[in-house]
């Protein structure tokens, strides 16, 4: 079977987008928010306005409207919650995509699909509202992961309703209900949810690291950011 990786870059053939409205690929500015970022040191990473604040200067001084990145990106950031800073691990590398973005900005599904599971993780430094998407192509099944959404977002929905490629299918919540954090999406692409429904692992271990590689590649493969 054909790796999963290459079979994630070959559904799409360029910019696909996961954020509505009139963004565009050349909207985007790259940021690192790895604990070699320089900049992260005077910031008060446990604070959610202040982190708004840098995506704001950061973004100004890029002159663009979103910022993206994240992925396979070992992060201190999380040493704030106890979700991932704890005695069983310490959960620090990023394992999805992410895109900052104003709160209530709209989500659109990059493919067609289903609603596979919703559920709202609602533990301090969670994902808070998440959907999860099943996909089909050519046969292979496959997922992918919204988190950091707006509690309204999981009104009105059922497991097993189709979406179409474009359609808004959630907004962005704001720091008060995605965990706490600066409004942002976390987007993860899925070959096997290993039995989960609502949630997957998007922060894990070292020790973990090559597993999940393999089965979460690179969003920005889709994407093509």
């Amino acid at each position: 079977m054909q790796n999963f990786s290459k079979f994630v870059n070959d559904i799409t053939s360029g910019f696909t987008p996961v954020i509505g409205g009139d963004y565009k690929q050349e909207d985007y500015a790259y940021i690192d928010l790895s604990e070699n970022n320089p900049e992260l040191l005077r910031l008060e990473v446990a604070s959610s306005e202040a982190f708004s604040v840098f995506i704001s200067e950061f973004l100004k001084n890029k002159n663009a409207k979103a910022a993206y990145g994240g992925y396979n990106e070992l992060r201190t950031l999380y040493n704030r919650s106890e979700l991932f800073n704890n005695i069983q691990a310490n959960r620090n590398i990023h394992i999805g995509l992410d895109i900052w973005v104003p709160a209530f900005s709209e989500i659109i599904s990059p493919l067609e699909g289903k609603i596979h599971s919703f559920k709202d993780n609602d533990n301090f430094g969670d994902y808070g509202p998440t959907l999860i998407l099943e996909h089909s192509n050519e046969g292979r099944k496959f997922f992918t992961l919204y988190g950091h959404l707006s509690r309204k977002s999981l009104s009105d929905l059922s497991v097993g309703q189709t979406v179409k490629a474009g359609e808004k299918i959630a907004e962005l919540g704001d720091f008060d209900e995605n965990g706490d954090y600066a409004p942002h999406l976390h987007f993860q692409v899925i070959e096997d949810l290993k039995g989960n429904t609502g949630d997957f692992p998007g922060v894990i271990k070292k020790e973990d690291l090559d597993n999940y590689l393999k089965n979460c590649p690179d969003p920005n493969l889709l994407l093509k950011i």
